[in-house]
């Protein structure tokens, strides 16, 4: 089967749309591909301008002259013209009737200050001191027209005391007067400073700030090999990177860039397929699980294509086993680990320390892939993690070790620590997955095969015998499973349901002590109700909302076989040979490995009870016979297991059942001693 290439153009359409992605996603222009730190040598080649480049400023530099700028701010005021007027009124409420010349002469003089305006003391002198304003000049609104004025043609309020009082110096009883009556207290603010509109008009006003601070012309030498990059240095390698990545693009034909982006793409699909069809091709005929690992393909090519360019520290944070254990949770480990290779490609074509981060992620995928069947449940995920990140900095700090451990920046640590913690933040997602694509998980496999789960449950309190079957048969099939490679867990789970249908009628099987059911009902009525347990028991996974992979295995487990017993009874008792419909069930035929491993345990067990000679020869020609049968009946035709396969199982099947009914020692009775 997996020499066929699939006919079925749904295995294309999806690689298609795929393909159509990759190529979106490729670079379309050249990138500064330097990697460099300060402190650190320059590892590469003498690095010469190939153009004219500015200077960039640092960010300590711009924050320096923005907040220099920030210091000419000239302030706005707007005046209440009302705040005069009163001043003015409530001086005609002074009891100053013996003082008519004095009070004449303070309301000119307040006239005079309030046509200039006031402002208040803490304001003005906060500000003209070490405030964020320029106080030579202000911006003075009077109703609805404003303009620009020197700062010395208003008052502060002290400064309008002052002048008050040097307006009344012919008066000799004028500051007694002024105190007594209250009339330094009808000098009120009355210009208010609007902030917003000050900062407004500063930065439309105040010409942009340049970025830059000179120019290297090209041919000019930026930094030799084995330089130390200092400050400076580090800030013409930002300077020219910058105007590298923002107009040094692709220089050649268009068309020959996207035919060359096509090419890659397509290898990188051609590669994928190809790992499915030499390692599990049934994928193919599994639509939703395909369409599920090309997404998580997709989305490790998405991330490496839209970070590794974008931040290169922030690459480090992507915890990229998490995508392997997203595989894990659906897959065998003989395809989950070339699709893992594969997916982290993406990160040769986009990071700037691709192969760096290939060798990081690969080798902590590996090993996570290993170690996950060990700590893959509650806080056990986190020693997981914790194992990722030992492994991931210890192959980045071999990198260092290569380059001599200069300028390393240990923050990378902290991100591949905070990276690790994020799978485990993440896992959860696998259950959304779940839902979304209609699978089963390892863990959902293992919460089923909890045989307090209610189907269980029900199934050995009506069908005791049955129940004891289903747990022996899990444990043939577990066996087998572990000798070729097969989903064990998967296996052994759906032997425990692979008979629930015979719950509902228990007596009419032998092992519930059903001997005398049959008495009354000819060959045919009794094939039709052992034949029914099958589509009794796709009612019960259907009631019990058991997922679409355990069921197939209810309907599968005895593909298109005849109940032979009664057939040979009908036949012995002068039936037509021919007339066998009655007698066969429905199938299909097992379709995978585990489906066909479910078969032949199920078959076997059965028959185990009844063998007579429990010696290896005869547990061996049992398993034969079993197998043998199967094969004859064409039971194999349609899954994807080998020959080699099922001769490897069968030999472990027999070592198994020999243990199972090994000969146990006599006890030899105590003498009775005489007293």
């Amino acid at each position: 089967m997996g020499d066929k290439l699939p006919k079925d153009y749904k295995v294309y359409v999806p690689l298609t749309i795929l393909f159509v992605l990759l190529v979106l996603l490729m670079p379309r222009s050249t990138s500064f591909n330097y990697k460099y730190s300060k402190g650190a040598p320059w590892m590469y080649q003498t690095l010469v301008a190939e153009f004219d480049f500015p200077i960039l400023k640092t960010g300590a530099e711009l924050l320096q002259e923005r907040n220099s700028a920030q210091k000419s701010v000239i302030p706005y005021y707007k005046k209440d013209a009302r705040i005069g007027i009163k001043a003015v009124q409530d001086l005609n409420s002074k009891n100053l009737d013996n003082y008519k010349a004095f009070r004449r002469s303070v309301a000119l003089s307040l006239n005079s200050i309030y046509q200039r305006g006031v402002v208040a003391d803490e304001d003005y002198f906060a500000n003209s001191q070490d405030g964020d304003y320029d106080w030579q000049q202000v911006y003075l609104q009077v109703e609805k027209r404003a303009e620009r004025l020197p700062s010395e043609e208003i008052y502060s309020r002290s400064s309008a005391i002052l002048e008050l009082q040097a307006s009344l110096s012919a008066f000799p009883y004028a500051d007694s007067l002024c105190t007594v009556s209250g009339i330094y207290d009808l000098i009120v603010p009355d210009l208010k400073l609007d902030e917003q509109m000050s900062h407004t008009i500063h930065s439309e006003s105040v010409p942009e700030i340049s970025p830059t601070k000179g120019l290297v012309s090209a041919g000019q030498v930026i930094v030799s090999n084995g330089e130390i990059v200092t400050s400076e240095v580090e800030q013409l390698l930002n300077s020219y990177k910058a105007e590298y990545d923002a107009s040094v693009g692709y220089r050649g034909n268009r068309l020959i860039q996207w035919l060359g982006n096509s090419l890659l793409a397509f290898a990188l699909v051609l590669v994928i397929f190809f790992t499915i069809q030499l390692t599990s091709p049934v994928i193919f005929t599994q639509f939703n699980k395909y369409t599920y690992l090309l997404l998580i393909f997709f989305l490790s090519a998405l991330t490496a294509s839209r970070i590794g360019p974008a931040s290169p520290n922030s690459i480090y944070l992507v915890p990229f086993p998490l995508f392997a254990y997203y595989l894990l949770a659906f897959f065998r480990k003989r395809l989950i680990l070339p699709v893992y290779i594969i997916s982290l490609v993406p990160l040769l074509l986009f990071a700037r320390s691709g192969v760096e981060l290939f060798v990081m992620n690969l080798v902590a995928g590996i090993v996570s892939i290993y170690v996950f069947k060990f700590f893959n449940r509650g806080w056990l995920q986190f020693i997981n993690a914790f194992i990722v990140f030992v492994v991931l900095s210890a192959v980045w700090f071999s990198f260092r070790c290569v380059e001599g451990l200069a300028g390393v920046d240990y923050w990378i640590i902290f991100r591949l620590f905070i990276g690790s913690l994020i799978s485990v933040a993440f896992y959860p997602f696998i259950y959304l997955f779940e839902k979304i694509f209609n699978l089963v998980s390892t863990s959902r496999l293992l919460e089923l095969a909890d045989t307090n789960s209610k189907a269980l449950r029900e199934l050995a309190e009506k069908a005791p015998g049955t129940f004891q079957h289903s747990l022996q048969v899990a444990n043939f099939a577990g066996a087998a499973a572990r000798s070729i490679g097969a989903d064990e867990v998967l296996v052994r789970t759906a032997a425990l349901y692979h008979d629930i249908g015979k719950s509902l009628n228990p007596l009419c099987f032998v092992e519930n002590d059903g001997g005398d059911y049959h008495k009354s009902l000819d060959p045919k009525e009794s094939a039709k109700a052992i034949i029914r347990h099958v589509t009794d028991g796709q009612a019960l996974a259907e009631k019990y909302k058991l997922p679409r992979v355990i069921r197939e295995f209810i309907s599968t487990h005895h593909g298109t076989t005849r109940t032979a017993y009664f057939y040979n009874t009908y036949v012995n008792n002068g039936g037509d040979p021919e007339d066998v419909a009655d007698f066969m069930y429905p199938g299909p035929r097992p379709t995978t490995r585990e489906q066909v491993i479910l078969m032949i345990c199920d078959a076997l067990e059965a028959a185990s009870r009844t063998l007579k000679d429990k010696t290896p020869k005869g547990i061996s020609e049992l398993v034969d016979r079993i197998l043998l049968g199967k094969f004859q009946e064409q039971q194999f035709n349609d899954s994807d297991i080998t020959i080699k396969e099922l001769t490897t199982m069968s030999e472990t099947l027999k070592e198994y059942i020999q243990q199972v009914y090994h000969a146990r020692v006599v006890y030899p009775k105590a003498r009775k001693t005489k007293k």
